[in-house]
């Protein structure tokens, strides 16, 4: 089967600005988990960074070592130019594909990545994400506990993902966001996974 959610359907959904699930801010449960982080050297990832807000965030709270990849060329040209000050410094940013990522990091981020990708990639997901992930490493963020009319985003459900997470991760957290911004409460889940 044919991926429609390619390079080009990425692009032209940057270009037409028509990423709806785009909150225009760092998202406050990802705030409040990187504000009690203490070691900012710790490399990490975030994989499909969308406008890359959370990327703003922690490189204004001084972190170090930050990886952001993305399909949309449109999308990376932008953020290169809107972070150029960090950009090959404290910041690295890929246009590529999640999946070929040979690197290795501390903490993964997931913010509206999971929900972009077809469903029939989710085992993919969980496999790369362990094997990208230094022992101990961490994935953390979070993800829809609901279904959607119109796809992407792609929905689901906290018995789905204990299923799928747990050959691979020890699932710390998994639970309601109390902090969600207003049009996504009770529909996240906060996750913190720690690598087997």
């Amino acid at each position: 089967m044919e991926n429609k959610l390619d390079k080009n359907y990425w692009d032209k959904r940057y270009i037409d600005q028509t990423a709806v699930w785009d909150m225009g801010q760092v998202s406050p449960p990802l705030k409040a988990y990187i504000d009690q982080l203490t070691n900012k050297d710790i490399a990490i990832l975030i994989p499909g960074c969308g406008n890359a807000y959370e990327a703003e965030y922690l490189l204004s709270a001084g972190f170090t070592n930050i990886t952001l990849i993305d399909l949309s060329s449109v999308l990376v040209q932008a953020i290169e130019q809107k972070l150029s000050f960090y950009n090959g410094k404290q910041l690295q940013v890929i246009c590529g594909d999640f999946f070929d990522l040979q690197q290795k990091f501390d903490l993964v981020l997931e913010q509206t990545f999971f929900c972009a990708l077809d469903p029939s990639l989710r085992k993919k997901y969980v496999v790369k994400m362990a094997d990208i992930l230094n022992p101990g490493g961490r994935l953390v963020g979070l993800l829809f506990n609901r279904d959607f009319e119109e796809s992407p985003p792609f929905g689901g459900s906290a018995t789905e993902y204990q299923e799928l997470f747990s050959t691979r991760f020890n699932i710390y957290t998994m639970e309601l966001c109390y902090n969600s911004i207003e049009r996504r409460k009770g529909s996240e889940l906060f996750i913190n996974f720690q690598i087997i």
